[in-house]
């Protein structure tokens, strides 16, 4: 039996970066580490639906020849990334989680966010799984498998969604990094529950062109990585800005009074705890916030535009003929879109934009809000076997996440100190726009709370 082959990044991207240009490793060794890794563990964890080992070997040859050449690859060379099944990757299908053909949905060119990605010289080593039209916070799919939570090998969890196997890949380290999508939780939850960053910028900050459209006016690309400042040095990356780090004792961070710390399982509460006791002893001033403006309208929103959304991307006709290849859960949902009517869509999102303009005055004072990314640890897959407790499971783990989607905010989830072995997230959201600052923030926040800090 052949020993696994370390992570690549296990020691950071500025060290790989470092050996890297140095000659002491190179791409193609990272890249074959890193496709023996998801050889040898993703049969178990099944975070990819498809790999391109020859294409990623190509492409890291590339990257060593510019290197040898004395060529500059670009600040990001060498480094292989896993992309979740909705984003057109050249050469690979893209499924977008369902058998209904979405062909001509999706198109064949590559968006803006995978091309900027080749530019800075990383390497796509294949496409992710993710739940069905991306609908799904749980990151259960019973027609494709749901990928296993890595944070728990004993009992089978689930790991988030719906960029499942996005979160399982950075978690397990079977990629440098992860790219996926945040319409109303799909980044920040999953790193949540699957112990990694998750960075989720305002809406329109990357694009979304060359995807599968969940919501239009929601999805926001977004990516995950184990270590939170590496994250966010890939976030200033992609913009092409140097990542400013804040100093702690010079931030001022809001906890909303509201129903953000309602009914929180005893681990995740102690985590946000000790995380925000972490804050404090870095000198960061922390102050409560009256109740975050719009934050509960969500409960009427999201189940009425997911469903409507999904109808009007996938069209009446094509959902019809192939409604009964659809998850029996996901069809449930978009069932329900097949009722809402014009009037009703209009007046939810007039209703929202005034939120927005409200909570983006509430924020004008403070850095960021804090608050836990999930109201539970990840449950076990079994639990979604049984309807209603599934359903509880899915309110607890999008009610805080879903209102920085709702509101236009810019947020994150960094891991933090917990009292149990599973992972518990903290939720950073800052106002719209304010993205370099968040990047600074979740490197900041992220070293002063991470788990053995």
């Amino acid at each position: 039996m052949t020993t696994l082959p370390p992570d690549p990044l296990a020691h950071g991207m500025a060290s790989f970066a470092r050996a890297l240009r140095a000659g002491a490793t190179s791409a193609r060794a990272a890249t074959e580490a890193y496709l023996a890794r998801i050889a040898a563990l993703d049969p178990t964890l099944g975070a990819y639906r498809h790999v391109a080992a020859t294409a990623a070997l190509e492409a890291a040859d590339e990257i060593d020849r510019a290197l040898e050449a004395g060529r500059d690859p670009g600040p990001l060379a060498g480094i292989p990334v896993a992309v979740k099944d909705l984003f057109v990757v050249e050469g690979m299908p893209t499924g977008a989680g369902t058998d209904i053909d979405v062909a001509d949905i999706v198109g064949t060119a590559e968006g803006p966010l995978v091309r900027r990605l080749r530019a800075l010289g990383c390497i796509v080593l294949g496409k992710t799984r993710t739940v069905e039209f991306a609908l799904g916070i749980a990151g259960v799919s019973a027609p494709h498998g749901t990928p296993r939570n890595p944070c728990d090998m004993a009992v089978p969890r689930i790991p988030g969604g719906s960029s499942s196997g996005s979160a399982v890949a950075a978690a397990a380290g079977l990629c440098g990094f992860a790219i996926g999508s945040d319409t109303g939780g799909s980044v920040r939850v999953p790193a949540a529950l699957c112990g990694t960053a998750g960075l989720k910028p305002t809406h329109g900050h990357w694009s979304a062109e060359g995807a599968f459209p969940l919501v239009r006016h929601l999805d926001t690309p977004g990516l995950l990585m184990r270590d939170a400042r590496d994250a966010a040095q890939v976030a200033a990356a992609i913009d092409g800005i140097a990542l400013d780090e804040p100093r702690l004792d010079r931030a001022t961070f809001a906890i909303p009074r509201d129903y953000f710390l309602d009914g929180l399982h005893p681990a995740v509460a102690e985590g946000f705890e000790r995380a925000v006791a972490g804050l404090r002893a870095q000198g960061a001033t922390i102050e409560e916030m009256d109740a975050l403006s719009g934050a509960r309208n969500r409960e009427a929103y999201f189940p009425a535009i997911l469903g409507a959304s999904a109808v009007a991307v996938l069209g009446r006709e094509r959902y019809a003929a192939g409604r009964h290849l659809v998850d029996p859960v996901i069809r449930r949902r978009v069932d329900a879109g097949l009722e809402v009517t014009g009037d009703a869509v209009l007046a939810l999102e007039w209703e929202r934009r005034a939120a927005m303009d409200r909570a983006a005055r509430q924020l004008s004072g403070v850095d960021a809000i804090v608050t836990p990314t999930t109201a539970i640890p990840a449950p076990p897959l079994a639990d979604f076997d049984e309807l209603e407790t599934a359903y509880r499971h899915a309110v607890d783990l999008s009610r805080n996440s879903q209102p920085g989607n709702y509101l236009g905010l810019c947020g994150a989830s960094v891991p933090v100190h917990g009292p149990e072995d599973l992972p518990v997230g903290l939720q950073i959201l800052a106002a719209p726009g304010a993205d370099p600052a968040l990047y600074g923030l979740v490197a900041a926040i992220g070293a002063a709370v991470r788990p053995g800090a």
